[in-house]
């Protein structure tokens, strides 16, 4: 009857309240109206904990409980309930829903600034809601049910005071705003805000420490992200500014990071999930932007929606197919039952990620435009602006002249301000905090270092921030950390930074210059954690976008690496990165020599008929179609034999993505054309090179 209120489950201010179905039993109703007075009264206990309109609160659970004695009273009636209390009941219960999600929300952990800033508007919820019960209780048939005197008369003084009740925005609560959009306006014009009143606002909506600020500002990013989506503006400025509010509260006001160990174990799982921005990259990197036009109108599609034959094209183009009259699929020719359109996504959100790594403007035709303000070099807010230009400046001088500690600390919050948005990473660039950080890349305190390149590795993210790591000797700081870090997290973050640094064709040279860059890359991957494996071959593959390092690679003993994951590892995603490297160096003949004598082909043919990854497979074709190129006769007769491969290449043509489908395809006429030239007893041309390849 009452549905889970999960703060996870819905956002803040929203009542998805359920009204009750018509014919429920009136015991039923009233058992679980009971049930939700209880749970909206028990938030007597934890007023000490709302932020504000701790006075309505109090109201509403007092009010609440006035009504308690006449539910009990009526929940078994000697001769049932007349039919208009269920209108009473029903009206009640959607109420009191509404009235515990409230109630949810006021006290939420990591909502509190936001509270106070709608406190006004929460005052007139509770308002709202208790006049609703008022106006539910005048249709209950009072005379037609026995009630106890006792328990009727607290009805009537339920319904005088829900009416004329001041549930208001209360004073305090006000001058907590006011102070609040004092900051604000103190931010905008750049002034830093007086820091004793910055204490007092957080004091007054109970933010003690670091990790609760923490907690603030994680809120807030997630709300802007969410308001991004719904096109709302003027949420967004009115969020960013809140949420640089409270990052210059975190950094300037907090003296100590409370609980560090603790905050940077639940920060792990967002630097995952951060970081898997780099396995995108690598992904993108992979993809031929062929994967994104529209198959009628070759034109990068801005709306992807699939057809129920599986095909996708741009939704404006297929409209205008159907229109014409035509009920079939454009690729296949297969008469549709059906011309529903399913959005496809994940291509949009691949699609926009291309797009925006290509510096390729993205015009949405859909239902929405994106606004995401993090991925745009635009602040949400002028006091988001003020705020971070001027957390820039004072980590810049902590940084410069702070103790070990005071370094560290602000290491620390950079690394978690330039999470944020391209805006971010833009401020702290140009406050000249790379070269800063990179000194601290020598530090003797391994927290010093991991912090340090971990902010490095989320800057890196901004392009011009790759020049200033180049030109300041990074490279060689680096490197040094992807050798010897003093921690493995280090290391695997200092991977990471090379394979940004290496978009740039000039810096991937560079890298592979380092003598201890790729040998250092090697052992991460041989000797890391899954991550670090991760990170490492993200970088590697990123070095080969520079034609010298192939070279360098093979010399390493990359090949022997990569084919060992192949025949051992159970990650399909390390799989598949370890074939996407594979693919690339088999395009050049010395690398499908060192591939072939590692004895990578069976295994490539045993990949591509059970991976479940899709793009795991295209960069299988990739590496089968190289190795029988370069690698002649041999490769291509030990390919003719596998009973499984024929299958596999076929399944390709249909369901592989465009590249994949032509490189499946000229595999197939390669394997066709020997088989038909050893059928009509032709011999084969056999060039001197391919005289030597021994398959194993």
């Amino acid at each position: 009857m009452i549905s889970k209120t999960n703060g996870s489950d819905r956002r803040v201010l929203t009542f998805p309240a359920v009204h009750p179905c018509e014919d429920i039993a009136p015991s039923t109703l009233l058992t679980s109206l009971i049930t939700l007075s209880n749970a909206i009264t028990n938030f007597q206990h934890r007023l000490f904990f709302f932020p504000c309109n701790k006075r309505n609160a109090r109201n509403a659970i007092r009010l609440t409980q006035l009504l308690q004695p006449f539910l009990h009273e009526i929940r078994y009636p000697k001769s049932g309930l007349p039919d208009p209390s269920a209108l009473c009941l029903s009206e009640l219960h959607l109420t009191f829903q509404k009235l515990l999600f409230l109630l949810e929300d006021s006290s939420r952990e990591g909502a509190k600034l936001y509270m106070l800033m709608e406190s006004d508007r929460v005052a007139t919820q509770f308002r709202v809601l208790f006049r609703s019960v008022a106006t539910a209780l005048d249709v209950f048939p009072f005379g037609s049910v026995e009630v106890s005197v006792e328990a009727k008369e607290q009805v009537l003084l339920l319904m005088k005071q829900a009416r004329k009740g001041k549930f208001e925005f209360e004073q305090d609560d006000k001058r907590a705003v006011m102070g609040v959009i004092s900051g604000l306006t103190q931010l905008e014009n750049r002034v830093a805000p007086d820091e004793g009143d910055l204490k007092w606002v957080l004091d007054y909506i109970r933010v003690k420490g670091w990790s609760e600020c923490n907690k603030e500002v994680r809120f807030l990013e997630a709300e802007i992200g969410f308001e991004c989506l719904n096109e709302e503006k003027r949420k967004v400025s009115f969020l960013s500014s809140l949420m640089g509010f409270m990052s210059y509260c975190r950094c300037v006001v907090m003296e100590d990071v409370d609980g560090e160990e603790s905050n940077k174990k639940s920060e792990s799982g967002r630097e995952r999930e951060r970081e898997s921005s780099i396995e995108n990259d690598m992904v993108l990197s992979c993809i031929n932007s062929d994967d994104f036009r529209c198959p009628i109108s070759l034109e990068l599609m801005s709306d992807p929606v699939t057809i129920e034959t599986g095909h996708t094209y741009d939704r404006s183009s297929i409209l205008k197919w159907f229109r014409s009259g035509n009920a079939i699929c454009p690729k296949t020719g297969k008469r549709l039952s059906s011309t529903e359109l399913v959005p496809n996504l994940v291509l949009r959100g691949l699609i926009q990620q291309y797009c925006y790594a290509n510096g390729i403007a993205f015009v949405d035709l859909g239902h929405r435009r994106n606004h995401d303000i993090s991925r745009t070099v635009q602040p949400g807010s002028v006091a988001a602006e003020g705020a971070m230009k001027m957390l820039a400046s004072f980590l810049y001088g902590r940084i410069e002249n702070g103790s070990g500690e005071e370094k560290n600390r602000a290491a620390f919050e950079i690394r978690l301000l330039s999470k944020t948005s391209i805006f971010s990473r833009s401020c702290l660039v140009e406050a000249g905090l790379v070269p800063l950080l990179l000194l601290l890349l020598s530090s003797s305190d391994s927290l010093t270092q991991e912090n340090a390149i971990a902010a490095l590795l989320n800057l890196s993210k901004y392009p011009k921030s790759r020049h200033e790591m180049v030109e300041n000797w990074g490279l060689e700081l680096i490197v040094g950390v992807l050798k010897k870090g003093l921690k493995i997290e280090a290391r695997q973050h200092a991977a990471a930074v090379l394979f940004y640094l290496a978009s740039n064709a000039e810096y991937g040279n560079l890298i592979g210059e380092e003598p201890e860059a790729i040998p250092s890359l090697i052992r991460l991957i041989k000797d890391g954690s899954d991550r670090s494996k991760k990170n490492g071959l993200v970088a590697m593959f990123g070095l080969l976008k520079h034609p010298e390092n192939h070279r360098r690679l093979l010399a390493a003993g990359a090949i022997a690496l990569l084919v060992n994951i192949l025949k051992g590892c159970r990650k399909e995603d390390l799989i598949t990165d370890s074939l996407a490297i594979l693919a690339t160096l088999a395009e050049k003949s010395e690398g499908t020599l060192e591939i072939l004598h590692h004895g990578a082909l069976h295994v490539a043919v045993e990949i591509l008929s059970c991976s479940t990854s899709r793009v795991g497979k295209e960069h299988c074709v990739s590496l089968l179609l190289s190795l029988s190129i370069n690698g002649g006769v041999d490769v291509v007769a030990h390919l003719v034999k596998s009973p499984s491969l024929m299958g596999s290449l076929y399944s390709q043509l249909s369901e592989g993505t465009s590249r994949a489908s032509k490189k499946a395809s000229a595999l197939i006429r390669v394997l066709h054309d020997f088989y038909e030239r050893r059928s009509s007893g032709f011999k084969t041309s056999v060039t001197p090179q391919e005289q030597f390849v021994h398959v194993w």
